[in-house]
């Protein structure tokens, strides 16, 4: 199963990790492929406020990974 992580940086998508991210978001849901994870997240993220609040110079990036292998939020 794979479970996504949203991270918002300010950096461009590939620089965009963990450790630089400005918001980290576990979502709670998992799925059992790649796509419906990423549109899963992607419909979660647009019903949020956060996506009414970025800022010119943010980027979101997903990243769906093992459930099992789900890294800490801070």
């Amino acid at each position: 199963m794979l479970s996504a992580v949203v991270l918002i940086c300010a950096v461009t998508l590939q620089d965009c990790t963990l450790d630089n991210a400005r918001i980290v978001m576990r979502l709670p849901a998992e799925s059992g492929n790649a796509a419906a994870c990423f549109m899963h997240a992607q419909e979660i993220v647009a019903q949020t406020s956060i996506s009414h609040e970025l800022g010119a110079d943010d980027r979101v990036k997903i990243a769906c990974v093992q459930a099992s292998k789900h890294p800490v939020v801070r």
